[in-house]
């Protein structure tokens, strides 16, 4: 759990850093922009435990329509949530925009699932 909970906040950093529209303003050294990181997953990761079920389950026909693309429609608008909610507490890292918010998703799908590939179903680490 906590691998796939790091894999999460690594694909996040990724697409933070990559992205010009998905921003991280930290002031200070390296570890702090590490510890926003980690907040922002953990964020994301509530989001997406509590809201994505809702989500899936109310534009299932659209999903079925789509053979699964809105899905990243879906996690896009489930990180412009993240980046409201993380607005909410003064968490410095947020979206600026839908099409950030899509491409983002995107990425973070794509780091995840490569990175999840090494990772077995009990976190064990295949080589």
């Amino acid at each position: 759990m906590i691998l796939r909970f790091l894999v999460s906040a690594l694909s996040l950093g990724v697409a933070t850093w990559l992205l010009p529209g998905i921003w991280l303003d930290v002031t200070g050294s390296p570890a702090n922009a590490a510890l926003t990181i980690l907040l922002v997953a953990a964020i994301f990761g509530l989001v997406n435990a509590l809201v994505k079920p809702l989500f899936v389950f109310v534009t299932s026909p659209l999903l079925l329509l789509t053979l699964g693309f809105f899905l990243l429609i879906i996690n896009a608008a489930l990180l412009m949530l993240t980046s409201w909610v993380c607005a909410q507490f003064g968490v410095p890292w947020g979206v600026d925009g839908f099409w950030s918010a899509f491409w983002g998703a995107l990425m973070v799908s794509i780091v995840s699932f490569v990175l999840n590939s090494f990772v077995g179903r009990r976190g064990e680490v295949h080589s």
